[in-house]
């Protein structure tokens, strides 16, 4: 059966913005927590966001970080995560300007 999160991720009102992505289980570092973007050049920026991409939340202290292979872009955990918080990453996938 098609889970669009794994199961140890939930998506809550965020104190960030809007809505984010939170954990339910403590997550170890260095875990990848999946597939957030797709390339695909008939999407703007190049890529399809996926549901993972779709609800973490900027930082510029992350818990995580996005990580390149081949056509997918994949969050992976950089510290222990802790159950209940907010997974984060550093991203600019575009540019706010244009």
């Amino acid at each position: 059966m098609y889970k669009p999160l794994p199961y140890y991720l939930t998506i809550k009102s965020s104190e960030i913005e809007g809505l984010g992505l939170f954990t339910t289980d403590d997550i170890d570092n260095n875990h990848i927590l999946g597939i957030t973007h797709v390339a695909d050049e008939r999407f703007q920026d190049g890529y399809i966001r996926t549901p993972l991409g779709g609800f973490f939340n900027h930082s510029e202290t992350p818990n995580c970080k996005i990580i390149t292979d081949g056509d997918y872009l994949k969050l992976k955990a950089i510290r222990d995560i802790k159950a209940g918080e907010e997974i984060t990453a550093t991203y600019t996938l575009y540019n706010p300007t244009k």
